[in-house]
């Protein structure tokens, strides 16, 4: 197995688990209305956008897991020729993509974009 795409894996998953517990601890906690959905709202959010924006949030975590069990997955030899780098490739493009929007979109104040990176790199050097 590829050690850098195990790495990679295990980052982008720790990165979702902790998207997920800390939005619950920081974010919806004060929004919620005893159900495990929160439906409450500040005075600019509506019961809806509050669910929408709940089941958005830890879609990342999903999305974030199931990279996370590509990766893992390509880090197996024959995986890892069959895809002939395409698949690192675009992986590690996501990753730097999804770092460069969370810099920029929280002036660097937000520590994902670094988890994101460094993720980008591991997956870049699995092709060394």
């Amino acid at each position: 197995m590829n050690a850098w795409l195990v790495a990679a894996a295990a980052l982008v998953f720790v990165t979702g688990l902790a998207h997920s517990w800390l939005g619950e601890l920081m974010v919806f906690r004060q929004l919620r209305d005893g159900g495990v959905v929160p439906s409450g709202g500040a005075p600019v959010l509506r019961g809806f956008q509050t669910r929408i924006l709940w089941a958005s949030w830890h879609l990342v975590t999903v999305l974030a897991w199931a990279f996370a069990a590509l990766l893992l997955w390509l880090a197996q030899p024959a995986a890892r020729a069959a895809s002939g780098g395409v698949v690192e490739g675009i992986a590690a493009a996501a990753l730097t993509a999804g770092a460069g929007l969370v810099l920029w979109s929280n002036r660097s104040r937000h520590p994902a974009w670094i988890a994101l990176l460094a993720t980008a790199a591991l997956v870049l050097m699995s092709q060394r």
